[in-house]
């Protein structure tokens, strides 16, 4: 499920919203001023994140400098009564990936929200040399991986099948694509040195995390993804 986070001082404006994209499947928590809104955004993960620029204790401007600082490529909406090109080149320069003025349909939001995370998921592939996804990150060269700025010691075909979990997120791959793609071999039905491997890389980038990326899919094979 995406994870949405609203920072909106109006409450009436903010429970509308959070109502409408909880009705098409999101996962929204609301907070209702700055502070809030950058202790959530810096503690915890979400997909994209939807603020208003004037908001008490924090503004919208300082919060998603804020937020950038430490999470550069979580996807940013700003939403705001202020519509003119100053505001809106403001809103941008300070790290923001769009910009919506109210009043606005619901469905507009949607189609911004839908193309940011559509962007989002494309760059949780290699970008340069840095492969991520979620709080997870390995370095192509160095052959470093860190989950939520943790350093995690892995083996070599460890590493070689988080890579490709990783550039494969959200998409069920079963024990015959793992297989051939990380052993260079046909699955042997009689072994079970595939999930012998997930375990062990479960145990290393999920045991120790509130998040949990590895799943497993009865009949299917595994899936790698945020849940």
């Amino acid at each position: 499920m995406i994870q949405l986070l609203l920072v909106e001082d109006d409450q009436r404006i903010a429970a509308l919203i959070k109502q409408g994209l909880e009705e098409q499947g999101f996962e929204v928590t609301a907070a209702y001023d700055g502070l809030m809104g950058k202790k959530l955004a810096v503690n915890r993960s979400y997909d994209i994140i939807i603020t208003d620029i004037i908001l008490p204790n924090l503004n919208g401007i300082d919060l998603c400098k804020e937020i950038r600082s430490v999470k550069p490529d979580v996807p940013i909406i700003m939403l705001t009564a202020l519509g003119t090109t100053d505001d809106k080149v403001e809103g941008f320069d300070a790290g923001a990936d769009d910009y919506l003025v109210k009043p606005f349909e619901l469905r507009e939001l949607l189609v911004r929200i839908r193309a940011l995370l559509k962007r989002s998921a494309s760059n949780n592939q290699v970008q340069g040399f840095i492969l991520r996804y979620a709080d997870i990150e390995m370095n192509m060269h160095t052959k470093i991986v860190k989950r939520n700025n943790k350093e995690i010691e892995l083996t070599p075909k460890e590493l070689k099948l988080l890579e490709y979990m990783m550039q494969n997120p959200e998409r069920v791959l079963s024990r015959a694509e793992i297989a051939e793609k990380v052993w260079d071999t046909a699955f042997d039905t009689g072994t079970n040195f595939i999930d012998v491997y997930i375990n062990y890389l479960r145990k290393k980038i999920d045991k120790d995390f509130d998040t949990k990326l590895i799943h497993t899919k009865s009949g299917l094979g595994f899936i790698f993804k945020k849940e």
